[in-house]
């Protein structure tokens, strides 16, 4: 259940391209034709009718560059999906009783310039006819026997390997142009940062505490992840240019305060006049610990644009997917492997109106019936037309981090375009645990299940009775069993008793290798054009062909209004990490050194 931004989202940003790139036309060809090494004869077909996505899989399997090599024709004539904007889970079997949809499709809250209106895709399978086939053939693959040939020692030497410090190196001997990792250490996870998560390298980098989005960032069901928000430079800076680490503190709680919508926001201890402001709105420039005054940024940015809902231009965000790590204990923690490696900055500062027109206009161009189509901006990545510039780097079939390939990227466009929960393109921050407690490497032990905005359960409580399992397709059993008393039953006091977010969502010792292993089966196969879900065997509640006309629909009264924001009035005032380490906890925070 979903869509992308079609072409012609807005047009204009095609006058602002500075790299080489190439559109899409409606009919999903390229609107120029790109040259081919190949010589054919003049009766052969055109050259992009010789290469499949096949080829691209073959050379990927066999190459080992950070930039690997593609077929010489335009990538859209090698694509195995055109529709590759639309996730797997938006196949689930919802059999007129299940919901795990509302995550996603919501409709527009007053105030927030998120217009995608897609709320009732909760509730019916809307597709083009491209999509009505589930492309992501991965779902449909028995790994048995190939997990089992993994050993569990293999694997957790393969999941405790550094993959990530090499990358900035090959991307520039490669002189890749696009973006080169330039935080140090980050296979360290926690160790790579301070108590408040301030890059200790000095990147200036800063790591945050959040709720993962259910189901799919849950541990349990195959990763686990850390993100990393940088602002730009006057955000950091004085009015005079000198770079002050109180201004940024208080810019990245005036950016959280604006994100989230909230009138005031704590800080920890900020020296107001090196900010130059009253902060807490006391009558004196003293320290701060809390921000009441947050009608604009402060320092060099004092007079930077403020858009309610809407990221500061040049807002960067830095995200590791990674294996799942298991210590001795059987505790699950972030290793050092890397799955992926995700990046995204904000390179156009886009109106409320502009945005609008945008939402306005991909609502047609579906329709109509065009298949999505984006800005390339080549090196740099896919342009969403919403301001934001996407990229990212993937395993190759040795476990080196490589660019991702253009319908790898192409992947990651829909969920971060053209659903209705999102705000401003962006999912983690909005669920950053609020204000000074939520600086700080992610870290699940301690962390309640908060409720979402408006609701009085616990968000994964609320989730997992209405989505009827552990996931979108109902196919875990460790979560059945710990927390369901029947299938589609939840055990409310049993959940309700559960210690922290980590208790409810981490994997015993025995699944988290096995999903392991099935990941490492796909990245052998360099085949994540067909999905990426670490699957053993094929989940039973995904359709493989979807008809729209018979495919059960969901009643009203099971479709939900939903926030992604978290009510964290439950979490206690400080910093949760600097209380996690003191008790011993290294849990999703990288082995303690």
């Amino acid at each position: 259940m979903g869509s992308a931004i079609r072409l012609g989202a807005i047009g204009v940003s095609v006058l602002v391209l500075s790299t080489a790139f190439i559109l899409l036309r409606e009919d999903g060809r390229a609107s120029a034709e790109v040259g081919t090494t190949k010589s054919v004869e003049p009766s052969a077909r055109p050259a992009h009718e010789q290469y499949s996505h096949e080829d691209a899989l073959a050379i990927m399997r066999a190459s080992d560059d950070v930039v690997v090599k593609m077929p010489p024709v335009h990538p859209v004539h090698t694509m195995y999906n055109r529709e590759a904007v639309v996730p797997p889970m938006c196949y689930t079997r919802t059999e007129g009783q299940h919901n795990p949809c509302y995550v996603c499709h919501q409709n527009q809250i007053s105030g927030r310039p998120n217009a995608m209106n897609d709320g009732t895709l909760q509730r019916v399978y809307s597709f083009s006819d491209t999509a009505l086939t589930n492309r992501s053939k991965n779902l449909f693959e028995d790994r048995s026997k190939r997990v089992k040939a993994i050993s569990d020692e293999e694997i957790l030497a393969w999941v405790a390997q550094d993959n990530y410090s090499e990358l900035a190196l090959r991307l520039r001997e490669s002189e890749f142009r696009g973006y080169v990792p330039d935080l140090e250490n980050l296979h360290l996870a926690a160790g790579a940062f301070d108590d408040e998560g301030f890059a200790l390298d000095g990147s200036h980098w800063v790591a945050f505490s959040y709720k993962p989005l259910p189901s799919t960032f849950w541990p349990t069901n195959g990763a686990t992840d850390d993100v990393m928000i940088r602002l730009g430079e006057p955000f950091r800076t004085t009015e005079e240019g000198r770079y002050s680490r109180d201004v940024y503190k208080a810019n990245l709680a005036l950016v959280e305060a604006n994100l989230k919508g909230l009138d005031e926001i704590t800080v920890a201890n900020v020296d107001e006049a090196a900010v130059g402001k009253d902060l807490d709105g006391d009558g004196k420039l003293g320290r701060a610990n809390r921000i009441t005054q947050t009608d604009s940024y402060v320092g060099a940015a004092r007079r930077a644009l403020k858009l309610p809902y809407l990221y500061p231009i040049d807002t960067e965000f830095l995200h590791s997917v990674r294996y799942i790590g298991v210590d001795q204990a059987g505790g699950i923690y972030n290793p050092p492997r890397m799955k992926e490696l995700r990046y995204m900055r904000k390179r156009w500062t886009t109106s409320v109106p502009q945005l609008l027109e945008a939402y306005e206009d991909e609502a047609h161009a579906k329709y109509v019936g065009q298949l999505p189509g984006f800005v390339d901006r080549g090196d740099y990545g896919f342009d969403n037309e919403m301001g934001w510039v996407i990229t990212g780097f993937i395993e190759n079939s040795k476990g080196r981090l490589r660019v991702n390939t253009w319908e790898e990227n192409f992947f990651c466009m829909g969920c971060h375009s053209s659903i209705g929960s999102t705000i401003d393109s962006t999912f983690s921050f909005a669920r950053k645990v609020d204000g000074a407690a939520g600086w700080g490497y992610i870290d699940l032990r301690g962390m309640p299940d908060a409720p979402n905005m408006g609701e009085r359960r616990g968000e994964i409580a609320t989730y997992l009775e209405r989505a009827g399992g552990g996931g979108e397709f109902r196919s875990n059993p460790e979560m059945e069993v710990r927390w369901f008393k029947a299938p589609g039953v939840v055990d409310v006091a049993k959940v309700a008793a559960a210690k922290d977010v980590y208790e409810l969502i981490t994997p015993s010792r025995e699944r988290a290798l096995e999903m392991n292993k099935a990941y490492r089966v796909i990245v052998q196969d360099q085949d994540f054009i067909f999905g990426r879900d670490p699957t053993t065997t094929p989940p039973k509640n995904v359709y493989d062909i979807v008809d729209n006309q018979t495919a059960p629909t969901l009643p009203e009264h099971l479709a939900y209004e939903w926030d992604i924001r978290l009510d964290w009035s439950g979490v206690p005032s400080g910093n949760t990490n600097v209380v996690a380490r003191e008790t011993g906890s290294r849990a999703l925070q990288g082995k303690s050194q």
